[in-house]
């Protein structure tokens, strides 16, 4: 069973009628790709605003990221499941046991890499366990496939929804009475009042935490996991319609209706539970999932729909089939290597920053990618917020370039 995450819809089920959907590779790749755009600015001190995380409340284009990828995990989750509709329910948990843990392994290896780190005194000394941080993206990602993943085997084997529909609702209320009643009752949802803060600190160690906050708080914590599961679930509830599904306008406006009935709900909910990716509300989730469906059903309709279905083109329409069709190419091929890709660009920067020196004239410490930036993308005349985006942008395209190579020559790399 290949991971969802990178487990591609040309993998569909082994039924009477195996579907492909370039949709979700195009999707899921330029989940990872943006991810890898607002992840790697010139400098974190000149950003555009959309490029930027709320604060806390609220959600701007870059907080849709991570749960759109979050949501294309549970997309390809239905195609997969659909081709073990025969294996043994203990064959299929040990699957999901150990991909679960080698993903998470894999994200905390990348906390700790390149293992060593240049202390105050200016000498290369090991990372010390007493202070690594425990949870990031990539364990989010496992521990949310790996609970949505036995939820959906359990509940939804068959391709029932019922179930998982109603394991789901379970979920998000109850995670908004658990914050609501057991949070701080003064201010349950904010950094201090959180449930999930005071859960983290108890079972992780304030050492083993995110400090990005200014306190100990961690955005991809164990509390906040509960909702993460969710979001999974909803993508594979999407995945069921499309598995269904042919590829035409019928099914374009089923995922249109559903997009637009979760954003209503998520509108509605949020006057009591606000939008907030740090504590991954389920207003939150339902926010994304909605927005999610309608730029998959997009995708679908520009890319998949049989051009002229629905009374014929227009020149416009065709120009513009054209034009998405080669963006479109450029994030599918982050769709086939989404996990290697992501895990590469982290690498690289972490490792290009062990080599460091002092420019001349300067006292303080350089390394290559902010030289880099700093000479090729930073000019008096130009706006630095757009200096940092365009190094942002080149670093993707020679990150692009290597995917390309690699789908190219038929090379996928599977957890």
């Amino acid at each position: 069973m290949d991971h969802p995450a990178v487990a591609t819809a040309e993998e569909g089920p082994a039924a009477a009628k195996p579907t492909r959907f370039r949709s979700l590779d195009v999707f899921r790749g330029a989940s990872v790709a943006l991810m890898i755009l607002v992840n790697n600015p010139g400098t974190w001190s000149a950003m555009y605003p959309p490029l930027q995380h709320a604060k806390w409340h609220g959600c701007t284009p870059t907080d849709l990221v991570f749960p759109f990828f979050l949501f294309a995990v549970g997309n390809a989750l239905a195609f997969v499941f659909a081709r073990l509709e025969n294996a043994s329910t203990g064959e299929v948990m040990r699957r999901i046991l150990v991909r679960t843990l080698l993903i998470f392994a894999i994200g905390f290896l990348l906390n700790l890499f390149p293992f060593v780190r240049w202390n105050d005194a200016g000498e290369l000394t090991l990372k010390s366990l007493e202070h690594c941080r425990i949870f990031g993206v990539l364990q989010r990602i496992a521990l949310s496939y790996g609970g949505a993943a036995m939820l959906v085997w359990w509940l939804g084997q068959a391709g029932k929804t019922r179930g998982v529909v109603v394991a789901t609702a379970i979920l998000l209320v109850g995670y908004w009475i658990a914050c609501l009643v057991l949070g701080d009752p003064a201010d349950p949802y904010s950094l201090e009042g959180f449930i999930g803060t005071k859960i983290d600190r108890a079972l992780l160690g304030e050492n083993h935490l995110y400090h990005g906050e200014g306190v100990p708080f961690d955005p991809e914590g164990l509390f906040s996991t509960i909702t993460g599961v969710a979001q999974v679930m909803i993508g594979w509830l999407v995945g069921q319609m499309m598995l269904r599904s042919e590829k035409n306008m019928a099914l374009v406006g089923r995922l249109m209706l559903v997009g637009v009935h979760l954003l209503l709900a998520a509108y509605l909910w949020q006057l009591l539970f606000p939008l907030n990716k740090k504590i991954w509300t389920s207003s939150f989730v339902l926010h994304t999932c909605g927005l999610a469906t309608l730029a998959l059903a997009s995708i679908l309709y520009w890319l998949e729909v049989p051009a002229g279905e629905n009374g014929g083109d227009s020149r416009l329409a065709t120009l513009a089939r054209r034009l998405l069709g080669g963006l479109f190419r450029f994030f599918e091929v982050f769709g086939k290597n989404p996990l290697f890709i992501f895990v590469f660009s982290a690498v690289v920067v972490k490792l290009l920053a062990l080599f460091r020196w002092h420019p001349e004239g300067s006292d303080r410490w350089t390394s290559p990618l902010p030289w880099i930036y700093s000479h090729l993308f930073r000019w008096e005349w130009m706006d630095p917020r757009l200096g940092s985006f365009l190094f942002s942008v080149c670093l993707l395209i020679v990150y692009w370039l290597i995917v390309a190579v690699m789908d190219r020559r038929k090379v996928y790399i599977k957890v």
